[in-house]
């Protein structure tokens, strides 16, 4: 029977795969619908939302062609992640985090362990980072990368924008008025909406920062009408949706009838800070599956050869042995990125209370 090589790409690569990901909120929401490219950039096309009808026509008279819409494709380069993790000699001769005391594992075993932990340890950190950088392509539509030439060293600050930067910023909106009543609350709301309708463009969903509910959630106004039996606004009701995020309940805008969900979702940036996904103060209006997740290749030369090879995968492992040292290093690379759909398929407002 053949041995089995635990350190190939190939095979890390299906141990990766079968690794369970942690839950996240923007990215597996607004952006579950992944491609991966066979080459290092990838081609993100969008395009306007439709609202015309078919024509009516006259049955002796056959069809009417109607246009094709237009659509916009750009190619980019998805910035590289590669977090890694070293195993050494005392990794593997002192007891393991929830390991038996008097274990029995032998070194080889105690590394096999290790191996699929750091694998699991290294893909939740990917995971974290395009949830990041779901909340950022949503936040600003675009985002802005800081790349490390190594941990203490800042490299290249790359820019992705998913429109034109000689105009302004169609996602933006800016209210009139800090949001003190439920009638400014709703009327901003409102009109966020109607800029996506206007545009073709779903809304179901009101994503808020956890201060912003806080105090929407003590307007009077708003109080009073939900307590009136004949007037039906929505119902208010916590529960958990994601980790981080709740889903408060549904409420009507004048006819769009919105999910509330609340988001108080935390990470740790690079310098040990804790930082909000979502700003507490802001509020964003969308709906599911408005983006996509594009993946560019890996090319590396793999454990055990001396050969270049390409990998069309979102998560590819590498195995960097020092025979010197004693070391092992095991790496985990991706090259995600995360785009709208449609053209500003969603709508975010900074700052709406004070």
């Amino acid at each position: 029977m053949p041995s089995i090589n635990f350190f190939d790409t190939y095979y890390m690569a299906g141990m990766v795969e079968e690794i369970v990901p942690s839950q996240t909120f923007f990215r597996d929401r607004y952006f579950g619908q992944p491609e991966v490219f066979g080459t290092g950039k990838v081609l993100v096309e969008y395009m306007d939302g439709d609202r015309k009808m078919a024509p009516f026509i006259d049955p002796r008279s056959g069809d009417i062609p109607v246009d094709r819409k237009g659509y916009e494709l750009y190619e980019f380069e998805p910035p590289m992640i590669a977090p890694s993790r070293l195993l050494s000699i005392d990794d593997l001769t002192k007891r393991g985090f929830g390991e038996a005391l008097y274990a029995n594992s032998t070194p080889a075993e105690r590394a096999r362990a290790l191996q699929l932990r750091d694998l699991t340890t290294l893909t939740n950190r990917i995971v974290r980072r395009e949830e990041w950088m779901a909340a950022q392509t949503m936040i600003n539509n675009g985002l802005t990368v800081q790349e490390y030439i190594d941990a203490d060293t800042t490299g290249r600050a790359l820019s992705i924008l998913f429109y034109d930067a000689t105009g302004s910023n169609p996602s933006i909106y800016t209210v009139g008025a800090y949001w003190t009543t439920y009638a400014l609350f709703q009327a901003d709301v409102e009109a966020m909406c109607d800029s996506l309708a206007e545009r073709g463009l779903p809304c179901s969903d009101l994503v808020l920062g956890s201060s912003v509910w806080a105090a929407v959630k003590q307007f009077s106004d708003l109080q009073n009408l939900l307590d009136k039996k004949h007037e039906y606004i929505g119902d208010l009701e916590a529960r958990i949706f994601a980790p981080g995020v709740s889903h408060v309940g549904t409420l009507d805008f004048n006819g769009f009838m919105l999910n509330i969900l609340v988001v108080k979702e935390l990470y740790t940036d690079e310098s040990g800070t804790t930082q909000r996904f979502f700003p507490a103060k802001s509020a964003m209006v969308t709906a599911p599956d408005c983006g996509k997740r594009y993946y560019g290749a890996i090319t590396q030369i793999p454990y055990g050869s001396s050969e270049f090879d390409t990998f069309a995968q979102e998560r590819v492992p590498k195995l960097v042995v020092d025979q010197e040292k004693d070391l092992r290093k095991l790496r985990v690379a991706s090259r995600p990125l995360t785009a709208p759909i449609n053209k500003a398929p969603w709508i975010y407002a900074a700052s709406v209370i004070a």
